[in-house]
């Protein structure tokens, strides 16, 4: 059994060029299995996003899908994996991804994908989650993503505490242990009780 209750994973609706990365999905999803870790995640049923799901499905693990009314056309094909909420836009989406997972994970994908990550870092640093985000660098997919932030924290646009809040590893098995291991170093802009107030105040 996983640390994890729920993990919410980024991925592509597409499957890439090369089959490493469909490879590197598999994994992810058996290892998740094998920690009888339940899923939940942008609600395709094609690309890497389809794989994954199928996969944690099969095991018999809960899958939850999140997907905005007007992409359900787009990146459901055939039967729906698991289940499936739909909400009104992609603001909805993220907002109940983030809400269910006790942890976040990005694999190889596009804007979108990158999109999702970066704001689940940022509200780490904002302090509204103080879950682990992790990002598996298939190939080394996300080299230069992770460069990039290296140089924030050299020009000092990112705090060095903060770069801690991404875990990254080339394999699920490592980059679950790196996440279960997780301590958050930063020091969050406001306290998350703060955010929670907020939102009940609207």
């Amino acid at each position: 059994m996983g640390k994890f209750k729920r993990v919410c994973v980024f991925c592509g609706s597409n499957s890439g060029n090369r089959k490493i990365f469909s490879d590197a999905a598999l994994d992810l999803a058996t290892q998740l299995v094998e920690r009888k870790i339940n899923l939940v995640y942008g609600g395709g049923s094609v690309g890497l996003m389809g794989l994954v799901s199928q996969t944690i499905f099969d095991g018999g693990c809960h899958v939850l899908g999140v997907i905005p009314k007007a992409l359900v056309p787009i990146e459901i094909s055939g039967q729906t994996v698991g289940d499936v909420l739909i909400v009104s836009d992609m603001h909805e989406r993220k907002a109940e991804m983030a809400r269910r997972a006790d942890a976040f994970i990005a694999l190889p994908g596009g804007y979108g994908t990158m999109e999702e990550l970066l704001e689940m870092i940022t509200w780490s640093q904002l302090g509204i989650h103080d879950k682990p985000v992790g990002v598996l660098n298939v190939d080394g997919y996300y080299d230069s993503l992770l460069r990039f932030f290296d140089k924030g924290v050299e020009e000092g646009f990112i705090k060095s505490s903060a770069r801690n809040i991404v875990i990254s590893a080339k394999n699920a098995r490592d980059l679950l242990q790196g996440m279960e291991a997780y301590i958050p170093m930063h020091d969050q802009v406001a306290s998350s009780q703060s955010w929670i107030v907020e939102e009940n105040g609207e």
